[in-house]
Formats: C-alpha cells, structure tokens, sequence
C-alpha cells in the first residue's frame, strides 16, 4: 500500500508526535508513508523525517494549505490519513475530489482530541471512508451526537515510545527544583491554552494541608503560562510551584516526580497520562472523554469530576500515604498497562489491518 499523511504543522502535540511515528514505522513496512503538512515550521519539525511543505513560508494560518489536492492524490495513494482537526476539515473534500478523479484512494479522518469541534469538521468526516478515533469514549460520542454510522468508525488507541523501566527518582533533579527526598511532586505536562486547564490545578494545589510538603511541576508552554503565573503569586504558591517550559524530551521530569495530574476538560486520549503510566506514575485526573482509558481505574489512577477540588485533594492524600512497597506495586501496574494497551507496534498493526480492509473492500470482485 501507498499511504500518504496529512498534518497541518509539527507543533509539540501529541498528534504531531504520532504522525511523526506513523509515518517513520508506515515508511519502515514497505507502506511509504508520506508525510505532507501545511506550514513549515514546528518544534517537531526537525526531528521529523523529510516532508513535504505546502506553504512556501509560515502565514501563521493553519488552514492554507496550497495545492493539497496535487499533493494528497496527484501519486494516487491507496490511503491518505488526515492527523488533526484542521487535515480533517479537508478529508470529506479530498475523498470527493478522489471519487470524481476516478481514484480508488480511501481517505481516512481520525478524532484525536477533545476541544470543541467546528460544525465543518463533522460534516467534512461523514464524508470520509472511514474515522479512527483514539478513545471507545470518543467513538462513542461521535455516533450518538455526532451522527456518525458506527460501522465506519474504529477505536485505535494512542502509542508511544516505551522508556526503559525501573529508572531509580532522580533526587538530583528534584533538589533542583526544590523538591526534597519526603517532597510529593506533583506533575502536569500539556500545552498552556484554556482547554488544559492549569489554573484549577494550581487552586488545587493551594488547598491541601497546610503541613504537606508539595511541589507542583508545570512542564510546557502557551498562551495561559502568563496567566498561570500571575494566579500563582495570587494564591501565595509560587514558590512550590516551577513553570518549566516546553521540553524537548520531559522524560526526566517524569523520573523526578510522584504524581500524574491533570484537569483538562477536553480529551479523547490523554498523551500525558498514557506517558505517566508508562514511567509507572500514578494519575490523578478530571473525567474528561478518554480519560478513565489511560490507566488501571483505582489502581493506577482515579477519576475525579470536574470542579471538585475536595475530591482531587482527596485522592491525592490516598496516594502520597502509601507505603514504599504500595508505590512499587503501583509503579509496575501502570508501566504493564501502558505496555499491553498502548504499544506501538500493536497500534500500527491495527492502522494496517484497517487500511488494508479499506483498500480490499475498493477493489472490484474480478482483481479479487
């Protein structure tokens, strides 16, 4: 199979990530994997194998993306998978443009994140062959609000590069930053823009006990941080508080820290927690779509609902009581869960079986 991957830049993101590892481990099968985005630029950018650029220079508009229909269909893949909301407000034309072209390329629109969806990307996905999205909470919201047909909607989960487990804390980091050997560190890695939703966990964090030694990490960067500063100073945390930036590879900090947060209120699939099992962090998150998907429920993680701060604090005193065999029991838990459910080749395997399916049920019943 020929399979083509659009995006509309290589940003920081989770899905930006995955298209990078789609198309290196699609390109390692023998399947192409052509990767085409819309803006040049990105953090990822350079670490990404060689793609092509529709802009010729960043207008900042995710949106233009100049001579997509030649670069989607003019080599006649036999699968272009649209990575990102704005890809996938163009998946529905680019499947009508391929079907009046005479071609039987099957173009494949997937949902991958949580955030408020314009009208015309569900219109745009109804139109495509078929929709992967990365969580059953998502796919199911799709049918039931969304009008989606559930036969042409799969559930492939998010993968990720495992890291190597048992990596002792590293008490030399968390010196740095504050953070002492009976310190709980509190960990959220996620892009600063109002969807991610900093700013309950830092009013979280500045109810618990007054006599809990705590640190809360804040790994990444976006139009919030600035906002998420000035509530800090406000709520008289800053100093336990660290505003770390965007990180290349945050895995060290995974390897500091005791405890997985988040308060996001819109996800399919959280990338973060999928990567905090996998560093055997347990998880403490709000009930978002996907969510209760990325760990071992009550084990692993919980589930808290969303503006309840008692619940959150409450379930962060269960986990910083537990005892050091407790944790290592927690810690192998989560890295055998991520492992089972989230590793990549499981992931691409089932991309491949489902395009091959596609590309079969195209073909006419003579070249069968």
């Amino acid at each position: 199979m020929k399979i083509l991957i659009l995006q509309d830049q290589l940003r920081s993101g989770g899905t930006e990530r995955h298209s990078i590892l789609l198309s290196r481990e699609f390109a390692a099968l023998g399947h192409g994997g052509e990767l085409v985005v819309f803006r040049p630029g990105g953090r990822l950018a350079a670490s990404a194998p060689a793609h092509q650029v529709l802009q010729p220079f960043d207008t900042g508009l995710d949106w233009l993306a100049p001579g997509l229909t030649r670069a989607a269909l003019g080599g006649a893949p036999d699968i272009v998978l649209c990575m990102g909301k704005t890809a996938n407000c163009f998946a529905g034309p680019l499947q009508g443009r391929a079907r009046t072209r005479g071609l039987a390329t099957r173009v494949v629109a997937t949902l991958r994140a949580g955030d408020r969806l314009p009208w015309f990307y569900y219109a745009s996905v109804r139109r495509a062959a078929h929709l992967v999205a990365n969580s059953h909470e998502a796919a199911t919201e799709l049918v039931n609000n969304h009008g989606l047909d559930r036969g042409h909607v799969s559930v492939i989960h998010n993968s990720l590069v495992f890291p190597e487990g048992g990596a002792p804390r590293d008490e030399a980091l968390r010196a740095r930053l504050g953070a002492g050997p009976g310190t709980t560190v509190l960990l959220n890695v996620a892009m600063f823009r109002p969807s991610k939703n900093q700013r309950d966990l830092l009013k979280i964090a500045a109810g618990l006990p007054k006599g809990w030694d705590w640190r809360l990490w804040l790994v990444g960067d976006g139009v919030e941080r600035r906002v998420c500063e000035r509530l800090a100073t406000a709520l008289g945390i800053s100093e336990r508080v660290s505003f770390l930036g965007f990180q290349q590879d945050p895995a060290p900090y995974y390897r500091a820290a005791d405890i997985a947060v988040h308060a996001s209120r819109e996800e399919a699939l959280s990338n973060f927690l999928i990567e905090a099992q996998s560093h055997g962090l347990p998880v403490v998150a709000c009930k978002a779509l996907g969510i209760s998907e990325c760990f071992v429920r009550g084990r692993t993680g919980w589930v808290v609902p969303q503006g309840d701060p008692a619940a959150f604090r409450a379930a962060l005193a269960t986990l910083a009581d537990d005892t050091p065999a407790t944790r290592a029991q927690r810690a192998a838990e989560a890295r055998r869960f991520a492992q089972r459910a989230f590793d990549p080749q499981v992931q691409v395997r089932a991309y491949i079986g489902l395009f091959k399916t596609l590309v079969r049920d195209t073909l006419p019943a003579s070249a069968l």
